[in-house]
């Protein structure tokens, strides 16, 4: 790799990085938190569409300005194992159109720099815990509620791989007694995708105009329920510390955390000890930007990953830009 346009500062890398999102994509050149240097938004519609305007984008940051590193976080699910074929391809997903589309390839050929690559959920725990509601902490899960129900989760202070990433919003759970909307997800029946993200949310609607929901509207408690029900199970099993919640629906209603943090207590019934520092489900401190952050973020661990004369340890344990 040439050293000629890799930074825009000596001692401050550029970095780009690329929120691909269920309705929109957010290009970021920054050299961190900060010091957003341009922000660009694309429409996710068709990947020969989206993909191609994303790459556009990158060209002329290239061109322009050059940048030491790119991160991709992406929704999923997405193939992350190098040794598998299909690496860097989505897998079987309720978005249409975008199954098996190549988001590493393409990026991988046009530039030559550390890419990194991860979904946009685990993205936006690890900016989090950079600069947002997780900082300090090395076992932590952020969940998204928007189009989808997505969580990213970090044990000992790395995204948890095996099988493959966390998919956490396909776990099943019991129905709230009486719920018999159909479940949004074309996989399972009554998995909190299905029931609880922005997408379920609109079809239990059934019309009616967000803004018009009262914060006691029954609609809620299905919603309430399948997602207190949701952080139960990673408190059973992942155990984080704290969990972050942003996206569309969550951040949008702010009678919602108070609701799922009582939930959650009640269904646990005394069996865990909850920190008592506060609440234990969080607003995500970084709002609308986690995600695109979480691609930055992932763009800095391969930076320093590829480069590792550079100072400092690895971005998921930093708390600076």
């Amino acid at each position: 790799m040439s050293n000629d346009k890799i930074t825009a500062d000596a001692h401050k890398p550029l970095y780009a990085g690329v929120e691909l999102g269920g309705t929109k994509c957010i290009c970021t050149l920054s050299t961190g938190p900060n010091d957003i240097r341009d922000q660009r938004t694309i429409p996710t519609t068709h990947p020969s569409q989206t993909l191609p305007a994303i790459e556009d984008v990158l060209r002329i940051w290239h061109r322009e300005h050059g940048f030491a590193a790119l991160g991709v976080a992406s929704f999923g699910p997405l193939n992350l194992a190098h040794d598998r074929p299909g690496f860097g391809c989505v897998g079987a997903t309720n978005k249409k159109h975008w199954e098996g589309a190549d988001l590493h390839g393409p990026l991988r050929s046009a530039f030559a720099v550390p890419i990194g690559f991860d979904t946009d959920v685990n993205g936006a725990a690890l900016a989090e815990i950079c600069w947002g509601s997780g900082q300090g902490l090395h076992d932590f899960a952020y969940v998204t509620v928007g189009t989808g129900v997505g969580v990213g989760l970090i044990v000992n202070g790395q995204p948890t791989r095996g099988l493959g990433h966390s998919e956490i919003g396909h776990i099943r759970v019991p129905r709230l007694a009486g719920d018999t909307i159909p479940s949004v997800c074309r996989f399972h029946d009554d998995c909190i995708e299905g029931l609880a993200s922005g997408t379920a949310l609109k079809a239990r609607l059934k019309g009616r105009a967000l803004e018009d929901v009262r914060s006691d509207d029954p609609v809620w408690d299905p919603i309430v329920h399948s997602l207190s029900l949701m952080i139960h199970a990673l408190v059973c099993t992942a155990g984080p510390m704290r969990v972050a919640m942003g996206g569309g629906v969550a951040s949008g209603q702010q009678h919602l955390l108070p609701r799922i943090n009582d939930a959650l207590r009640q269904s646990l019934g005394g069996y865990f000890q909850l920190p008592e520092d506060g609440d234990y489900v969080v607003a995500a401190k970084l709002g609308t930007m986690a995600g695109p952050l979480g691609a930055i973020a992932l763009a800095m661990d391969a930076y320093r990953d590829a480069v590792p004369q550079s100072e400092g340890r690895r971005v998921v344990s930093s708390s600076t830009g």
